[in-house]
Formats: C-alpha cells, structure tokens, sequence
C-alpha cells in the first residue's frame, strides 16, 4: 500500500499552479468589476483543484494499465501504479472520488449561477478522464496540448469570472489566452521530457509527432503569446503592466529549453514553469483587480 507521501506525490503538486491560477485571475477581473465573492471563488478554485488532481490520478491509472510508465525510459517523477506503489484500482477510485468533488461542488455553483454550467463541469470531466483513458485517448494523438488550452485557459479562466461577475468579459478572454499558453507551455516542457519513452511505448504526444526541435520551438512561442495576450490587456488596463514583472522568470527556462537538454536536465524547466505561471498569475490577479 503506497504511503501518504506517495499519495500525495501521486497528485503532481507541481501541476496544482494550472489549476490555482485560471480561478486567481478570473476572481481578479470580477474584483477589478465589483463583483468579487469570496465563497464562489472557494468554489471554483475546489472544483479546479480537484479537477486538476482528479486528472493526475487518472493520467497514473490510464498510463500504468497500459504499461507506460512501466518500461523504465521515464525520466519524471514516480508513479503509483507503474512503481507498483498502489494498485491501479485504488488509483482509479481516488480519480472517480476527485471527479465526484468536482461536480458536487460544480452543481453548487451552478444552482447559483447558471445551469450551463453543469454542462461546461460535464465535459471538463469527460476531458480529464479520455486524456489518457478510454480506447482512445487524444492524448495519446496529440491533442493534449489543444485540450490543455481550451480547458485551463478558456474554460478556467472564463469560468471563474462568470461565477461571480455573471457575464464575460474582454480582460478575461484575454487573460484565458496567456494562461492558456502558460499552462500548455507546462504540458509541452513535460511531453519533450518524456519523447524517448512516450515514443517507445505507442504514446504518440504532440512532441513525439512534430520531434524535439519543433517541440522546442513551440515552448517558447507559447510564452511569446502569454506575452502578447498580456501586452493586449496593458491597452484596456494599463495597471496590467505590473504582470510582466513575472517575465524575468522565464529567462531560466528558455535557455534550458533552448540549450538542448534533455531529460531529468529538463525537470527544471517544469518547476520553473510552474512558478513562472503562479507568480504570473498573482501579479495579473491583483493588477486588474484595482478600480
């Protein structure tokens, strides 16, 4: 039985940022309209987080089951059912628990706002599970990284402004696409890590198909549109500026990811992401949140 250091370890911590920030920003935008509520913010950050962990979860059953992560090419973290840490029944029902969180929160949320929205929670789930499960997962095409845009960057954000601002709004779209491409630029740095493994075993990700230089390249042109999508939103709230602050964060990881590492040598340019998007997405947060 896997302890609860690996348990937790199961749930990706360093991933959690994708899901935290969308809601961080689209309370932010509601704050900066007088429209901020702290208890749907609890919410949609709940059902974000749960959504987020939910998809780990499943990402370890779908990818042990199939044996993965069982060949010993992965240079990542530890996974619980391809380390044989738990077993992949477990791994799935903490999945379907999360998912369950998710909705019940989901529906919560909708009963107060709009009940499209269970709609909207029905296929964020159905996206999390299919990722890597079902006969067919996209992922397994080369379809994470469109998913992981529309999802956390339109979805997330766009969401997050609605359940307390009751419409959408310009800075928010804006705002969903440099957090789309932030988020995506996390999943891209993960997929060009893993192209000797993913490649071995049938997993076909967008950096198998398009290879390491063009995988490359997209890392960086998604930060350049995070930039540019930020730079939009400086017109229509010039405070907005304080959000490239974040931008000497991105330094590092450029030139890891330009250097040609490969690897374990590329986990840096993870945690560096990561941070890079929180930091982003507490700067942008509080300078659209001022009126």
């Amino acid at each position: 039985m896997a302890s609860a250091r690996e348990w937790v370890a199961g749930t990706r911590p360093r991933t959690l940022p994708a899901a935290v920030v969308p809601v961080l920003i689209g309370s932010g935008v509601a704050a900066g309209y007088g429209a901020f509520s702290w208890w749907r913010a609890l919410l949609a950050l709940l059902v974000a987080l749960a959504l987020q962990v939910g998809v780990n979860y499943a990402n370890d059953y779908s990818d042990g089951v199939r044996g993965t992560d069982a060949t010993g090419r992965r240079a990542g973290p530890m996974r619980l059912v391809g380390s044989g840490a738990a077993s992949p029944r477990a791994v799935k029902y903490a999945a379907f628990s999360c998912f369950f969180v998710a909705c019940c929160t989901g529906l919560a949320l909708a009963a107060v706002t709009s009940w499209w929205i269970v709609a909207a929670g029905a296929l964020c789930v159905l996206a999390a599970w299919f990722y890597t499960g079902g006969s067919r997962p996209y992922g397994y095409h080369g379809l994470g990284e469109v998913f992981c845009f529309i999802f956390f960057g339109f979805v997330g954000t766009l969401g997050s402004t609605y359940v307390q601002h009751g419409s959408f709004t310009a800075v928010s779209a804006l705002a969903s696409l440099a957090v789309g491409a932030l988020t995506t630029a996390l999943l891209v740095a993960n997929n060009l890590r893993d192209i000797p493994g993913d490649a071995a075993t049938g997993k076909y990700t967008l950096a198998v198909k398009i290879g390491d230089g063009p995988t490359r390249q997209l890392y960086v042109a998604l930060l350049g549109v995070a930039a540019l999508a930020t730079l939009a939103v400086v017109v229509l709230h010039p405070w907005a500026l304080l959000a490239f602050v974040a931008a000497a964060g991105a330094v590092r990881p450029i030139q890891v990811v330009r250097s040609g590492a490969t690897g374990r040598a590329l986990i840096p340019v993870l945690i560096d992401t990561g941070r890079l998007e929180l930091v982003f997405g507490i700067l942008f947060a509080a300078s659209v949140a001022v009126r």
